[in-house]
């Protein structure tokens, strides 16, 4: 039997373990996994601070203003407050999909090819390379045209022959999850697709997730940590029933079965 000294020496031991060795994530590194949204949270940080010194320097629109502030009962200082709320979620909206690269590049055996590649990230041993997007309709009609053309030339250099190119819709349109090849309309050929091709698809953000770390709710497992990183390490938080009312939001966005 254990004395009193041997148990607390055991819980001590083991709270230690638990703080210091169990990883945040079992797909990715802490110290990725905290960069990533560390630059996120500085990218707020950043666009608020924009928000408040440069407010006017782009002309406001008085009459969608007026409009709003009165059909939302809004005083004119809760609808500057709003305004910048609003400029400073612009911001960060357009470096999500950063972040979605940044995570799925550094997950075990997976690169990030940087920003500027053709491509954003990739692994040589399951010979797939692809473009993260963080939703279905970021990329427009004619820009679909031009990933595909640029995931046809890549996978036609010789250091990825063989290689499975696709494109990634982080947030998929009616909560769909598909891995199928892609083919986009063409606009300027009325009618035309560009061929079927097996390897170049076009795949939603739960299927890949899924493929990149062999982990079914890897992106629901995602998405749960981000609260609990960013209340650890800055003076960012909310309450745990606050939390739980985002989280429907995941499942409004995403297929959790």
């Amino acid at each position: 039997m254990l004395n009193n000294l041997q148990k607390l020496l055991i819980y001590i031991l083991y709270n230690y373990y638990i703080s210091n060795f169990m990883a945040y994530l079992k797909f990715i590194k802490d110290a990725d996994l905290i960069s990533s949204i560390d630059n996120i949270i500085a990218v707020v940080e950043r666009a608020k601070e924009l928000a408040n010194k440069n407010l006017y320097s782009n002309v406001l629109d008085p009459f969608s203003a007026i409009f709003h502030g009165i059909t939302h009962s809004l005083s004119y200082e809760d609808w500057i407050s709003i305004e910048k709320t609003r400029q400073t979620q612009k911001t960060m909206q357009n470096c999500i999909g950063n972040f979605h690269q940044e995570i799925l590049g550094n997950c075990y055996g997976w690169s990030d090819l940087g920003m500027g590649s053709v491509l954003d990230i990739v692994n040589d041993d399951k010979k797939v390379i692809a473009e993260i997007k963080n939703k279905y309709n970021t990329t427009k009609g004619n820009h679909k045209v031009e990933l595909y053309d640029a995931i046809k030339s890549k996978i036609n250099e010789p250091e990825y022959k063989n290689y499975t190119g696709y494109y990634v819709e982080i947030i998929s349109s009616g909560k769909k999850q598909y891995d199928k090849p892609f083919t986009p309309s063409d606009n300027k050929q009325k009618g035309k697709h560009r061929p079927t091709n097996n390897k170049i698809r076009i795949i939603d953000g739960t299927t890949f997730y899924t493929m990149v770390t062999g982990r079914k709710n890897a992106l629901l497992e995602l998405y749960n940590i981000i609260p609990e990183i960013i209340k650890q390490r800055t003076n960012y938080h909310l309450p745990e029933i606050e939390i739980k009312k985002y989280s429907d939001l995941f499942k409004k966005a995403f297929s959790t079965e």
